[in-house]
């Protein structure tokens, strides 16, 4: 056990102590700008890369325990991939899982949120699924998607990924459904339904990240500390999760120390929780980073994004039915509801603040989450909204590959 964790223990008591006195030394010099203190940072770490590039990361394992953790759902399902073509890379392939899709009401497909996959949805799917179809998807670069190279331009990254929920959306022949995104996965929903609104029948956006404009004042807004605005100055360079890959054959280890509430609330599901969520979240986090790449690219400082969808919620279609949910201790700033209903003041908006509930809702309570999930799906059944007209250069569908599926488990 010693010898897994000795080079994340040199790591922490060694390399970082080094960075941070280098840091602090540049700061020291008002005429080093943050764009050079970064560059000392990423010299250090391509330095010192070499020595953490081993990782536990097998297809197999992710696979496996993937199939441990959904062991929990009584409802049965398919496992497939989806073929959607040459979206970002040359033959990118999205992991999907589908629930009671025979049913003719209308269908529920749920993006997860950074750093997630399909697995972490167990304690929703058997209630969703009671009363439709419902999918489930690894959006592309994590998971068991496609890890491509996805742009380096912000608008072109969301543009990827909402041609690559479109391309899904025509293989798996879906005609319009009810779209369910938490944290990124909401702000993805929210830019599809603005480019295809005559697909989506309801947007639901659980916590979702990227709405509100980052404040000009944020340091002294959130008091922050000099010593943390150095830190993050400094790790503006890195993907969000670099140290998971960093800590190498340590990473599931970080991973459950870091966060060890999340593994605890799956206790109520998955048998040995503990040991196997942690596992989950290294397996889909220490493989090549392409949608932690993506989201990089999509973010100006972690909270926020650099094209926030407060400056174009107002473009979305005025008949679009919009569920807001919110757990009332989430760090995501819940003035999104309101930021909403301001700008479509006829419109139907709903907005649900989850008392106890972080940023994830639907796992710290799912019961409650589940109800008003249900609940906007059941107004979607109950009060079919305008059809929308489509974006006339959007309509052409394209063809892709049939798909290629994995047995049900």
């Amino acid at each position: 056990m010693f010898g897994l964790i000795s080079p994340f223990y040199i790591w922490i008591h060694y390399a970082l102590p080094l960075i941070h006195h280098i840091i602090l030394v540049s700061l020291s010099f008002s005429s080093l700008s943050r764009k050079w203190i970064g560059s000392i940072f990423s010299f250090v770490w391509n330095w010192t890369g070499g020595w953490f590039s081993w990782t536990r990361q097998s297809d197999v394992m992710l696979r496996n325990i993937e199939q441990t953790i959904l062991s929990c759902v009584k409802t049965a399902y398919k496992r497939f991939y989806v073929d959607i073509g040459a979206v970002v890379g040359q033959c990118d392939k999205i992991w999907t899982i589908s629930l009671n899709d025979e049913s003719t009401k209308t269908p529920l497909v749920m993006l997860h949120g950074m750093g997630a996959g399909v697995a972490l949805w167990c304690p929703n799917l058997d209630a969703f699924a009671a009363t439709r179809p419902v999918y489930a998807m690894d959006l592309l670069g994590f998971g068991r998607s496609s890890r491509p190279k996805f742009a380096s331009d912000a608008e072109k990254v969301e543009a990827q990924w909402v041609e690559s929920v479109e391309q899904w959306r025509r293989e798996v022949k879906i005609d319009e459904f009810i779209l369910l995104g938490h944290s990124l996965g909401g702000f993805i929903a929210t830019a599809y339904a603005l480019k295809y609104p005559e697909r989506v029948r309801h947007l639901i956006l659980a916590d979702p990240w990227g709405f509100p404009e980052k404040p000009s004042n944020v340091y002294e807004k959130y008091q922050v500390p000099f010593w943390f605005r150095a830190v993050a100055t400094a790790l503006q360079p890195l993907n969000p999760l670099w140290a998971v890959r960093a800590a190498g054959p340590a990473g599931k280890w970080l991973v459950s120390k870091t966060r060890p509430d999340i593994s605890r609330k799956y206790l109520n599901y998955v048998p040995d929780a503990e040991t196997v969520i942690p596992e989950y979240i290294y397996q889909c986090n220490s493989q090549a980073p392409s949608g932690e790449s993506a989201f990089h690219t999509l973010m100006h400082g972690f909270g926020w994004a650099k094209n926030p969808m407060v400056r174009r919620v107002g473009r979305l279609d005025p008949g679009l039915p919009i569920t807001v949910l919110y757990g009332s201790r989430s760090w995501v700033d819940y003035s999104t509801g309101n930021l909403l209903g301001e700008s479509r003041p006829d419109s139907p908006t709903y907005v649900q603040v989850i008392n106890g509930a972080g940023h994830h809702i639907y796992l710290d309570k799912p019961e409650q989450f589940n109800k008003f999930v249900l609940e906007a799906c059941a107004r979607a059944d109950d009060e079919p909204r305008t059809k929308a007209l489509p974006n006339v250069e959007n309509s052409a569908d394209t063809n892709t590959d049939s798909t290629n599926q994995e047995p049900a488990s």
